[in-house]
């Protein structure tokens, strides 16, 4: 007996969607299982599988007071140590992007 399935339409920008298809190519992973294993967690977890949340604002450093900025500087310095890194390309790509 075959398998009955359902079809998912959505919109998704063309950049988002060739860097993702990219990524699951290189995995060797279909996009239908992809969405699939993402439609299960949810079911499993009652919850998206990942967390959502609104991306802090840079702040300018005249805006923060000490104990902001030292926290700043232990989280990049954690992140180092840790091997956090990006390339420096891609890290003004990131910024640019968000110009």
């Amino acid at each position: 007996m075959a398998t009955k399935t359902a079809n998912v339409i959505a919109r998704v920008a063309p950049d988002v969607k060739t860097q993702a298809e990219s990524i699951m190519d290189q995995l060797g992973v279909p996009v239908s299982v992809v969405i699939n294993m993402l439609y299960k967690q949810i079911i499993l977890t009652q919850s998206i599988p990942f967390s959502i949340s609104i991306p802090n604002e840079p702040v300018a450093l005249d805006e923060m007071d000490r104990q902001a900025f030292d926290s700043m500087m232990d989280k990049g310095y954690q992140q180092a140590i840790n091997g956090e890194t990006s390339r420096v390309a891609e890290a003004f790509d990131g910024i640019r992007k968000k110009l």
